[in-house]
C-alpha cells in the first residue's frame, strides 16, 4: 500500500533512539523526510547517515526538549532545511520512577516536563505550519495511563495527559483538517528495555514470565509494529481517523491475560 507519504517532512521528537529511531526508518522507507530532534548529537548523526546510506532523506537538530528555547530552535532549523511541515511525532520521554512513596513534589513536577509538557509546547510550534499542509500529530503514549504500573506516578500522570491532549487536539484543529491520533504502547523490545532486562539475575526468564501475559502470540511488540502504525496515521490512508488511542501491544492492554 502507498502511504502517499513521498516527500513530507515529519518531525520527530526523540527520534535518534528506540522506538523513535524506529519511527524515522520506517517514514524514510515510505519516501517521507524525517526530521530527527534529540539531545545526542552521535546517535542523530547516525541515525541521519543510515537513512540517508539506504537511499532516504532527513534532517536533524539537538534539542533539550525541556527547554522552551531549544525547541523553538529545532522547529526553526527544520524549517531552514526543508522550508515545511506535513506532521509532528510526539514521542521523546522517559519512565523515571516518580512513585508516590518514593517521590518528591519536585520530581514529580520535574517528571512531567520531560513526560507532556514538550508535547504541548511542540505542537504549538508546528501548530501554522501544519494548518497550511493540513498536516497530522501523532502522540505516542504508554499503557501506563491505562493500567497504572506502580512506582512510577509522573510517567503515568504524563501519558494520561497525552492521551486527553490527543482527545483535546482533534477536536481543537477540526477547523484545519488537523487530525491526531495517539499510539499507545505496552511492552515492546527497544534498547532501553533490554538494557532493563539485563538488571536481573535471569534476564530470558524474565522476559518469557512478561511475554507469557502479551495475549497475542505471546511475544513483545516490536519497533517496527509501533512505527508502521505511526506512518499510517501519519498518511492519507487514514484520512477520516482522528481522537483515536491506537493500541499497538498484542492484545495487553485490555484483552484477558488469562487467555
Amino acid at each position: 500500500m502507498d502511504l502517499q507519504l513521498k516527500d513530507k517532512v515529519i518531525l520527530v521528537t526523540g527520534g535518534s533512539a528506540g522506538i523513535g529511531k524506529g519511527i524515522c526508518e520506517s517514514l524514510a522507507r515510505e519516501g517521507a523526510i524525517p526530521f530527527i530532534v534529540a539531545r545526542n548529537k552521535t546517535t542523530a548523526l547516525e541515525t541521519q547517515q543510515a537513512i540517508v546510506a539506504a537511499g532516504g532523506r532527513a534532517g536533524h537538530s539537538l534539542a533539550e526538549l525541556t527547554d522552551p528555547a531549544q525547541c523553538r530552535s529545532a522547529v526553526n532549523d527544520c524549517m531552514r532545511q526543508f522550508g515545511r511541515i506535513n506532521g509532528l511525532v510526539n514521542n521523546a520521554g522517559v519512565n523515571d520512577s516518580v512513585g508516590l512513596e518514593t517521590g518528591t513534589y519536585a520530581d514529580f513536577l520535574s517528571s512531567i516536563n520531560k513526560n507532556l509538557s514538550h508535547y504541548y509546547l511542540m505542537a504549538q510550534l508546528v501548530l501554522p505550519q501544519l494548518k497550511k499542509t493540513k498536516g497530522a500529530i501523532v502522540n505516542i503514549g504508554s499503557k501506563t495511563s491505562i493500567t497504572g504500573q506502580g512506582g512510577t506516578s509522573g510517567y503515568a500522570a504524563a501519558n494520561g495527559g497525552r492521551n486527553a491532549l490527543t482527545r483535546e487536539w482533534a477536536v481543537e484543529l477540526l477547523p484545519y483538517a488537523i487530525r491526531v491520533n495517539a499510539v499507545i504502547v505496552a511492552e515492546c523490545l527497544t534498547p532501553l528495555y533490554g538494557r532493563w532486562l539485563e538488571r536481573f539475575e535471569h534476564p530470558q526468564q524474565k522476559l518469557s514470565k512478561i511475554t507469557s501475559k502479551i495475549p497475542l502470540e505471546n511475544r513483545m511488540t516490536t519497533m517496527q509494529e509501533i512505527a508502521d502504525m505511526v506512518a499510517f496515521l501519519l498518511s492519507e490512508r487514514s484520512a477520516h481517523t482522528t481522537g483515536q488511542l491506537i493500541f499497538v501491544d498484542g492484545g495487553y492492554t485490555h484483552l484477558d491475560r488469562a487467555l
